[in-house]
């Protein structure tokens, strides 16, 4: 009896070790996790992104469907509407067809499928066919009011502050994007212009998506450039520029 005590209090003496071995390595496997992980968001957070970007290009874009149709996560769905568009882009613009013109013929070849279809059926001894009743919701016309409202509304501001003279760099950022849209406005027309900006959201964010780490390094060197360009032009122009008054000014 007494042999067998000193063999279980033997085997009890090694299984703690084991154990207090195995829970130190565990303790330490976790620290050196935590510490790679801790390296890693370092890293991350000194990689420069594009326009000081913080999340992904999915969450950028607003995530959900729109985001998931830009970055062609469901390649049918994408390809349907980019072909839709296209279509609707060589009618107008290359086979000169006209809106009015297209949405009558549409209508008036439905109207008459669905017209010869419902009497149809009454000699055929079927069903007639199952037309959905379409209604506008009250609740989605009043939030996309609201939404163009409030753009409409902030863009007002915005033109308001800029001739008011406060903010001289967003005064020649928005001349010359007025300056480049009347140049391409020279060049085509408008839907010509939505079917060049409908293919730019089409492509540029999956090229950028898939090749993210080589145009934010790009991009970087890029901006010190233009920094340096920009801090010349206004140490030499901009600083002699008389500004307006300022808003606290304004107050007293």
């Amino acid at each position: 009896m007494a042999e067998q005590h000193k063999e279980e209090s033997v085997l009890e003496k090694i299984s703690d070790k084991l154990h207090g071995r195995g829970g130190g390595g565990s303790s330490s496997s976790s620290d050196s996790d935590d510490d790679r992980s801790s390296a890693t968001a370092a890293v991350k957070a000194k990689i420069y992104r594009l326009f000081g970007r913080e999340k992904p290009v999915h969450s950028v874009l607003g995530g959900g469907k729109p985001a998931d149709l830009f970055l062609w996560r469901n390649k049918k769905i994408s390809g349907g509407v980019l072909a839709g568009a296209t279509a609707i882009w060589l009618l107008f613009e290359v086979m000169d067809y006209h809106m009015l013109t297209l949405l009558c013929h549409c209508l008036i070849l439905t109207l008459a499928i669905l017209f010869l279809w419902s009497n149809a059926t009454t000699f055929i001894n079927k069903s007639p066919p199952n037309i959905p009743e379409v209604k506008i919701p009250e609740d989605l016309a009043v939030n996309v009011a609201r939404s163009l409202r409030y753009e409409i509304n902030r863009g007002f501001a915005t033109l308001r502050e800029i001739g008011q003279g406060h903010d001289l760099k967003k005064f020649l950022i928005v001349i010359a994007g007025l300056w480049i849209l009347s140049v391409l406005g020279t060049c085509c027309n408008f839907l010509t212009l939505f079917y060049i900006v409908f293919m730019v959201l089409y492509t540029v964010p999956v090229l950028y998506e898939k090749y993210e780490d080589k145009v934010d390094a790009f991009g970087e060197k890029a901006m010190v450039e233009l920094k340096k360009y920009y801090a010349i032009f206004d140490e030499k122009c901009l600083s002699k520029i008389p500004k307006g008054p300022s808003k606290d000014k304004k107050l007293h």
